[in-house]
């Protein structure tokens, strides 16, 4: 005699069957993201490739967290056929998690700073999902697990499991991505990847990943203002150092989150927001589309580390992300009105930007 509670099990496993099915076909029918050159003076001997993360389905980085995020979830049976998901999110990832909750039919509520940029409120609307507004970046973890139990649904928690739900050995993550694409390359082994952490689980993968296929390739994270990563590698502390949060949305966080792994992590460069900016916008006129914030911080990082193989006399590549596009911050990054409001000045930023690009040279 098979109970209620064996029927319930089998519906359960069924849609699991079929929701696992639904996210491995998204993946499978999406053409992997493309490694773009950056046009550098070709005597330099030096070459910067980004890989464009926002030609994803949900227009960011986050695309290829959300899936893992959801596999991980339904392999662990965490998330049912009615189950409430609940992430606490800046903005990209709840775009890609409302994006596969919609896919399963499953409501999705993000939790997030009230600061958020109206365009990433917009698009997790638009992808069927509802947000939550906190006044404070230190309140949006707390207040998702919260409101996650109160609905009998599931936290995400991207911040626990982003470096655990994704395969850093392979299985066609953004590491072995990168070293594909690169194979054909005049230096087919980049000598640093550059990134920014926000949970830390693309830096974990691809840090590991490196280890694992005994590369020589090093992985340098860059840091935004009011960051707690930049903070506790300084102190050596990565418990109890705290910072207020980042404006550069995507990356930095108030604390070391869990998914973040320091041993993997050769270096750490602090970027300040208005070289973050300078960079992005700099970027985005030589690439001739507009990039996000957060990419800019991973240019501003690679143009320095440039600069040093220069002086140093050393060849090779340099590969950093395009984490998503810049119309995203069209009334934030790209508003001089916005940034002057911040009480940032781009103007020496983009002067060292300026004559990094003329001649290569960086200030001591």
């Amino acid at each position: 005699m098979i109970t209620d509670f064996g029927r319930t099990e089998r519906v359960t496993r069924d849609w699991s069957r079929t929701a696992i099915a639904q996210v491995e076909a998204d993946a499978n029918r999406s053409a992997d993201t493309h490694l773009l050159p950056f046009p550098l003076p070709a005597e330099w001997g030096i070459d910067l490739y980004l890989k464009d993360e926002s030609s994803h389905p949900t227009g960011s980085l986050k695309h290829r967290l959300a899936r893992s995020l959801f596999l991980y979830a339904l392999c662990n049976g965490w998330i049912g056929p009615t189950t409430t998901v609940v992430e606490a999110s800046s903005g990209s990832t709840a775009v890609s998690e409302a994006y596969f909750a919609r896919m399963l039919g499953l409501p999705f509520i993000a939790v997030m700073p009230a600061a958020t940029s109206p365009e990433k409120i917009s698009l997790i609307e638009f992808q069927g999902g509802r947000c939550h507004l906190v006044a404070e970046a230190s309140q949006v973890v707390p207040e998702a697990r919260r409101l996650a139990a109160d609905l009998g649904g599931h936290f995400m928690d991207q911040f626990t499991y982003a470096e655990r739900a994704t395969d850093w050995r392979g299985n066609n993550n953004i590491a072995e991505s990168i070293n594909s694409q690169m194979a054909l390359e005049r230096h087919p082994v980049p000598a640093w990847i550059v990134m920014g952490a926000g949970t830390g689980g693309t830096s974990a993968t691809i840090g590991r990943y490196a280890r694992y296929q005994r590369l020589d390739t090093k992985l340098c994270v860059v840091d935004p203002e009011g960051s707690a990563f930049w903070q506790a590698y300084l102190a050596g502390d990565w418990t109890t150092v705290t910072g207020k949060g980042s404006r550069i949305e995507g990356i930095g966080r108030p604390s070391v989150e869990p998914s973040f792994q320091p041993s993997v992590v050769d270096r750490m460069i602090h970027v300040p927001d208005a070289a973050s900016l300078a960079a992005m916008r700099a970027g985005s006129a030589v690439l001739g589309r507009r990039l996000g914030g957060s990419t800019g911080t991973n240019l501003w990082g690679s143009f320095r580390l440039i600069a040093e193989m220069l002086a140093a006399g050393r060849t090779g590549s340099v590969v950093t992300l395009i984490c998503d596009g810049g119309e995203r911050y069209a009334d934030t990054y790209y508003s001089d009105a916005w940034v002057s409001s911040q009480g940032l000045d781009l103007t020496h930023p983009a002067g060292v930007i300026r004559d990094f690009l003329d001649g290569g040279g960086w200030p001591g």
